[in-house]
């Protein structure tokens, strides 16, 4: 049997962290869904964060409760099945066990509820926002508006299979992506305009509802570049599968570049009669990041 010297075993150890290490950096410029992944995205936003904190903190109370409640059916089976306790006792009734049995739920669902209100309200609250966009759903498309940056407006269309480049994923990838800059402070509002759809992308932890006659709020703040994918998860008709989000986060200095663009695109379009205004001009901010390679 071959042996591994001291040398071998660094390089394996280094080719090994080499490797995690590109698997995240890939994960944090294209989050989306991968064959065989197991958990969640890679947290872009405080409130992912937050939300795989609070759930992997859950998951210890649910794992704990499990064990308690298996050993006390086995303790239960084995100590008195008709073999080992053939003469059943008569009791009915014990109060300090039905008092634990109430009081003992009380407390973990009051201690859960605690921190699950406090995610809630930091999700819900908008702190100091630097911009805003209106999300609107449509059958089946998004249409995304930048109030604060000359009402620019444009709608967002998956790209069908046929029209797919190289390394461009299947069903998520969009003519139109969202362009927000990074570590921004960003309010979403979110409306509807038929049906209701949802406007949901995990790694920012947040899912809010399109519906018409009401506007919706969330807020994100992306920390890291990069290129990310969502997808409506609210059955809204036919098409309701072919309905992705897709997110380009870019330096300040490249969204101020593309916000010039479009309302130069936006100027040239209003001057030409008949002109698709929802159209965005087809120019990419130099930097953003280009979506990893999955099999299609």
């Amino acid at each position: 049997m071959m042996r591994l010297t001291t040398t071998a075993i660094r390089k394996l150890a280094t080719g090994l962290c080499a490797a995690l290490a590109l698997a995240y950096s890939n994960a944090a410029l294209a989050d989306q869904p991968h064959p065989w992944q197991f958990g969640f995205q890679d947290a872009a936003t405080p409130i992912t964060e937050w939300i795989h904190e609070f759930h992997n903190w859950l998951l210890i109370i649910i794992f704990l409760i499990s064990i308690f409640v298996f050993g006390l059916l086995a303790y239960v089976m084995i100590r008195f099945n008709h073999r080992s306790h053939p003469v059943p006792t008569r009791t009915t009734h014990n109060t300090v066990v039905e008092v634990l049995w109430t009081v003992v739920p009380v407390l973990i669902l009051v201690t859960i509820a605690i921190p699950s209100f406090k995610l809630m309200y930091y999700m819900d609250r908008v702190p100091d926002a630097k911009m805003t966009i209106k999300v609107t759903g449509h059958q089946w498309v998004w249409e995304y508006t930048y109030p604060d940056q000359g009402n620019i407006n444009f709608k967002s269309l998956m790209i069908e299979d046929k029209d797919l480049k190289a390394g461009q994923p299947r069903l998520l990838e969009v003519d139109n992506p969202l362009v927000i800059p990074v570590a921004t402070n960003i309010r979403v509002q979110v409306a509807g305009e038929d049906v209701i759809h949802s406007w949901f992308v995990p790694s920012f932890g947040v899912q809010e509802y399109a519906v018409v006659g009401r506007l919706n709020e969330a807020w994100i703040k992306v920390e890291h570049e990069g290129t990310y994918y969502g997808e409506c998860n609210q059955i809204c008709g036919v098409n309701h599968a072919f309905m992705p989000i897709e997110v380009k986060v870019v330096s300040q200095a490249d969204f101020q570049k593309w916000v010039q663009t479009q309302k130069t695109a936006m100027r040239d379009r209003d001057q030409v009669p008949g002109a698709d205004v929802t159209k965005v001009a087809d120019v990419a901010p130099a930097t953003a990041a280009e979506p990893a390679k999955v099999g299609n």
